[in-house]
């Protein structure tokens, strides 16, 4: 056997569909079953202990306790076979006395189970087709009787003894009633059902033969010795399986949950099983919802009639599986996440609930930061990223990922992942960003595991692929798969060179360098989740029928581990606290279970803390403010309340003062009165004392006068009484003497007498004795006659009585009739009034409500007068900072006067200037008028050429999408193909079962459930037809737009080349124009040198001329320098414009380069190298 031993310590959960799932054990003790265990819950010390169900058992089913609280029976599946285990209570632990588990009959499983009065014998129920009733002597195993209950599979509800009665049964179900009797060794029916029939769900025997049955229309019916005696209705609105519904007297109701948005669903809760305690104080309910509530039944509430409320008897508990778990490292919490929508926050050192809230989406994942202060939570629609606080969950950032089945934090903090599907987003906790999304699996990412120093993530998915991702470059390392598997967890050894992965081929794989080292078996389950200590020492591993099996590590190849009973579904999810002494295990019953791990010499395995657990809670500054706030309020209130009580105390005492006074002179006055009457009183006793005295010595006087006479008197009576006693002696005796005379002679007549009567009473008797025989003779004859007469008066009578009895059942059921359609009547009015209560009760909800409301208003007023305060003090001080303002402007005024005189001075210069300048500027603005329509014949180039850049990089985006989705199309191509080849190699695999079909069949199921998921198949069908439709549409769409974009552009090309050759053809034209000018210019120069050098011959053949050539010489030497002046202006502006023209040609260039555009038309400007020639040689 393994040396790794695991306790469990705590639970949290109940499960609620077991038949009677709750009972005292005593006042303080409840007994209640959850996971795969039935729990003893001390309701004051708050401590469990457990009792573990039956090896590979696959759920409780139904339990019962015994009257006398020693013996618990426990219905249960073992191995697909039903089995009763009995245990005994009173040892510590619990142990098992029987199990009972051989039948000779046949058996599904047993639903209701009830221990008899002297905790004998045992009532057991089986599930329909069967439906026996079964009576069993549980000590000897013995089965007394058995009989089938229904034979028209109608479920039944509850079996149970009378309480005073081994021998009597009730049963009841869908449309029974049933009272047995076990006498002879069978069980028989002594009631028949009347009436039209109920679908009965629950009973109690409140005497020997009276019995309540309830129904699912919340009627209850008594029943006295079979036979309907009473009948009410309780006007429920939904079915209940109450044990004791005639005790409860007054209405109660199941609390309305805080932090649920749908407060609603608790009133939506089905109450599946009541209990008392002991004492009857206090009673405990179990809901569908698997809550736990508790209501104190004290005779005052109940007297007053207000209904009571409900409140939990431990803590909110998950409904629904718990598809989350986590924990964290500075503080002792666990963080759940369950279908039912909500989020819990436990602490496992004092085992309750920190924190609890409920949301509109299912949560699929959580995760704790190590701080503890911090939550990633997986929702159907987003991922949200909250904080802790000290009494809520708020969420501060959400992320577009759906359905995020996995999610965790680094060990570090600073990093947190989630699974998309089957890509790895990376995210970090102090910017919130997504740094890295890490794309390789084919199929859904199961699990996710970081190494002990956050550089590396290893990940397993359902395609078989056991990753391990390097984050700083986003890639993988290693890698491993293996198709045939589909991972449900992984983890890495502390020193991150192993990892560890569980799946469904039923074996532990250890990986390392991308290869499998070795695989250990399952022996026929299925491993669910693993985990490894920080120590690496030790493992745990979860299966699908929620056991948990511990391990030493390294793992030994044969079959050495501790398998715990835990819970009674597939365990969903596992963890390790750091220190590694608590092991935490999530399934999906809805429990939460938590153990102690110990070694095999019963140390526990210790990390050393260096710190203890943190106490800092985070606390928003809104809250604080308002708390604050509150807290002045309230500090207020309180001083408040102390003033007046003050000032009440004062009146109070100063009234009392007066009161006082006035009863003191009162009680002096009344004590000064009483003095004076006691003074009286004194005085009259004096004087009686004095009267007494005298009285009672004439009294005495007088007694011995009287006596003295008396005796006289009595003395002489007495000598004549002596007197007459002698004289009546003297007379008895005389008398005597005669009498005994007179008896002598009455004996001898007497004899005389006697002898004459007896002879003549013999005469008589004689005659009598014929009398009689004759009168008995009389007699015999009457008496035949009085039988004759007897026969037909009994005859006549019977006669009369039946027609009697006719005519009273008849009156009978009239009367019968009459009294439903009364008591109809009655229960229609007992629904009026009921309704008009309740809808009283609402209309006095609604005052309290509004009333409330009045007091949030007045409060809200309050805090609004305080705001005005507030607002009052900041418009006195703006209107101070305004004043201020207002004395900056008058001195800004000022420096402007001044700086307006500066102005005036330096307009006047200005306009100076001006003049000076007009000239030049008339000159400039010519020139900027031409160089203004050269821009815009540019401007009209540029827009064009930027319209048409504008096109062409639209093209160049369209043709880029085109391409990604022909990469994605051929991605998605080449992963139908691998998948299409996978799939063939597995066929291949299966058709070598073809002569085993069984196998064949177990194959294809599996080929069925690995590539073929119903609700995938109908979405992705669904998917594929409206992406192809949206898809086909899109791609015509485009095509149209391309089509016409392709048109546009072949025009707007013709267009700019006719554009473009006309431009080019006008400037020829003018190069051409300004060459011949040139030409006839130099031409013209030519002649008038010649001329010139004609007159200088002519000036030496006519000197006489001298006075006429010289003026003429002056008008020629000025006109060339005229001339010089405007071709260097000119030749200045030919180069400007050669420099712009210049730079033109680069930027066309520059776009070309860019955008990779050509030139239509391959025609270039001519270079002006020919003018600038023809300007050098002129200017020369």
């Amino acid at each position: 056997m393994s040396a790794v031993v695991a306790q469990t310590l705590h639970v949290f959960g109940l499960r609620s569909h077991v038949a009677n799932n709750i009972f005292y054990f005593d006042e303080q003790i409840i007994i209640f079953p959850s996971g795969n265990h039935c729990v003893k819950y001390n309701v004051d010390q708050k401590w469990q202990k457990f009792i573990p169900g039956s090896d590979k058992s696959q759920g409780m089913l139904a339990l019962s306790i015994s009257p006398n609280r020693r013996y618990l029976a426990i219905s249960e599946t073992v191995q697909e076979k039903p089995a009763i285990t009995i245990y005994e209570l009173s040892s510590t632990p619990c142990r098992k006395r029987k199990v009972l588990n051989n039948f000779d009959f046949q058996v599904q499983k047993f639903i209701s189970m009830a221990f008899s009065p002297d905790s004998k014998y045992l009532l057991a129920q089986t599930s329909p087709p069967e439906s026996n009733l079964v009576y069993w002597l549980w000590e000897k195993q013995k089965v007394m009787a058995i009989v089938r209950i229904d034979t028209q599979n109608n479920p039944v509800y509850q079996v149970s003894f009378s309480p005073q009665d081994n021998t009597q049964v009730c049963v009841t179900g869908n449309g029974m009633f049933k009272l047995l009797r076990f006498t002879e060794g069978t069980l028989k029916q002594t009631n028949f059902q009347r009436g039209e029939p109920q679908n009965y769900l629950a009973h109690t025997w409140v005497a020997d033969d009276k019995i309540v049955v309830g129904t699912d229309t919340g009627k209850l019916f008594l029943f006295e010795s079979g036979d309907q005696r009473w009948e009410t209705s309780i006007m429920v609105k939904e079915p209940t399986h109450d044990s004791k519904s005639l005790d409860v007297i007054q209405e109660s109701e199941i609390p309305v949950d805080p932090q649920s948005n749908d407060p609603s669903q608790s009133d939506k809760q089905d109450v599946l099983c009541l209990c008392f305690s002991p004492s009857e104080e206090t009673l405990v309910a179990s809901t569908s919802k698997n809550q736990l509530y508790s209501i104190t039944m004290s005779l005052t509430e109940i007297s007053k009639g207000e209904p009571a409320h409900f409140e939990y008897l431990m803590y909110p508990l998950h409904s629904a599986p718990i598809t989350g778990l986590a924990t964290c490292i500075r503080k002792p919490l666990i963080a759940t996440c369950s279908l039912d929508r909500s989020i819990r926050i436990w602490n496992y050192e004092t085992n309750t609930l920190e924190l609890f809230k409920e949301y509109q989406e299912e949560a699929y994942s959580i995760s704790l930061h190590p701080s503890g202060h911090f939550i990633v939570v997986g929702f159907a629609d987003k991922l949200r990223l909250m904080n802790l606080l000290i009494d809520d969950i708020r969420s501060f950032k959400e992320y577009s990922v759906r359905g995020c089945r996995e999610c965790s934090f680094s060990n570090g903090g600073h990093l947190f992942a989630a699974v998309n599907g089957n890509v790895i987003h990376v995210y970090t906790t102090t910017n919130l960003e997504n740094i890295s999304s890490l794309k390789g699996h084919t199929g859904k990412i199961r699990s996710i595991v970081w190494n002990a120093d956050d550089s590396k993530l290893i990940s397993g998915g359902t395609d078989g692929a056991v990753y391990e991702w390097n984050l700083s470059t986003g890639k993988r390392e290693t890698e491993c798969v293996l198709k045939s598997c589909s991972y449900n967890c992984v983890t890495v050894s502390p020193d991150a060179k192993i990892i560890f992965a569980v799946g469904s081929d039923h074996t532990l794989k250890e990986i390392a360098d991308s290869s499998i080292l070795r695989e250990i078996s399952a022996f026929d389950l299925t491993y669910t989740t693993i985990v490894i200590s920080h120590s690496g020492r030790m493992m745990f591993v979860g299966t699908s029928v929620g056991t948990i099996r511990a391990m030493k590590y390294p793992l030994p190849l044969q079959k050495e581990f501790n398998e715990y009973q835990a819970h009674a579904g597939p365990i969903t999810k596992m963890l390790l606290t750091f220190d590694d002494q608590f092991l935490l295990t999530a399934a999906e019953d809805g429990c939460l279970f938590t153990w102690k791990v110990f070694d095999k010499d019963g140390r526990g395995i210790k990390r050393e803390r260096e710190v203890g657990f943190a106490e800092e809670v985070l606390v928003t500054k809104t809250d604080m403010e308002e708390k604050a706030q509150v807290m002045l309020e309230l500090k207020t209130r309180v001083e408040e309340l102390k003033m007046e009580n003050e000032y009440q105390l004062r009146l109070k005492d100063m009234n009392y003062s007066e009161k006082i006074k006035e009863l003191t002179d009162k009680f002096i006055q009344e004590m000064e009165s009483l003095k004076t009457k006691n003074q009286v009183l004194r005085t009259e006793k004096e004087k009686q004392d004095v009267y007494h005295r005298e009285h009672i010595e004439d009294l005495l006087d007088k007694q011995s006068r009287e006596l003295q006479d008396l005796e006289c008197c009595n003395n002489q009576k007495l000598l004549l009484e002596y007197e007459k006693y002698q004289e009546l002696q003297l007379k008895s005796q005389r008398m005597q003497e005669e009498y005994e005379k007179q008896l002598r002679d009455n004996d001898e007549t007497k004899s005389q007498a006697l002898e004459e009567l007896t002879e003549f009473y013999e005469a008589k008797l004689q005659e009598k004795t014929t009398l009689l025989e004759e009168a008995q003779e009389d007699v015999r004859q009457q008496l035949r006659e009085f039988e004759e007469t007897k026969k037909q008066i009994e005859e006549d009578e019977d006669r009369e009585i039946q027609d009697i009895k006719t005519k009273y059942e008849k009156k009978l059921r009239d009367e019968k009739e009459s009294n439903l359609r009364l008591k109809g009547e009655t229960g229609i009015m007992r629904k009026k009034f009921s309704s008009l209560q309740k809808e009283i009760e609402e209309r006095t909800n609604d005052i309290e409500t509004l009333k409330g409301e009045q007091v949030k208003l007045q409060g809200v007023i309050k805090s609004l007068e305080k705001d005005i305060q507030g607002l009052k003090r900041e418009i006195q001080e703006r209107d101070e900072t305004i004043q201020d303002k207002e004395k900056r402007i008058y001195d800004l005024k000022k420096k402007n006067q001044e700086l307006g005189k500066f102005k005036f001075v330096l307009d006047y210069k200005i306009k100076e200037l001006k003049k000076q300048i007009e000239p030049r500027e008339n000159e400039i603005r010519v020139m900027k008028e031409q160089i203004q329509e050269m821009e815009a014949e540019l401007e009209n180039f540029h827009k064009q050429n930027t319209q048409l850049e504008l096109n062409i990089t639209e093209l160049w985006q369209k043709l880029r999408a085109t391409d990604q989705e022909m990469r994605r199309e051929r991605q998605k191509e080449r992963d139908l193909e691998a998948l299409v080849k996978r799939f063939k190699t597995d066929l291949h695999n299966c058709v070598a079962y073809i002569q085993e079909p069984r196998l064949l069949k177990e194959k294809i199921r599996g080929l069925f459930e690995k590539y073929v998921q119903r609700a995938d198949m109908v979405e992705i069908a669904g998917l594929n037809t409206d992406l192809q439709q949206e898809y086909a549409r899109q791609r015509e769409h485009l095509e149209r737009n391309l089509a016409t974009l392709k048109k546009k552009v072949v025009k707007e090309g013709e267009l700019h080349r006719t554009d473009y050759v006309r431009i080019m053809q006008e400037n020829v034209s003018l190069i051409k124009e300004i060459n011949e000018l040139r030409r006839e210019l130099k031409f013209t120069r030519s002649q008038v040198y010649d001329l010139e050098a004609a007159l200088k011959l002519t000036k030496k053949v006519r000197p006489q001329e001298v006075s006429e050539t010289e003026p003429s010489r002056d008008m020629l030497s000025t006109a060339p320098t005229a001339r010089l002046n405007e071709q260097e202006e000119t030749g200045r502006i030919i180069e400007m414009q050669r420099l712009e023209i210049q730079r033109l040609r680069d930027q066309i260039q520059e776009q070309e380069q860019i955008t990779g555009f050509h030139t239509l038309a391959g025609v270039r400007l001519p270079s002006l190298s020919n003018s600038e020639v023809d300007l050098e040689v002129k200017t020369n």
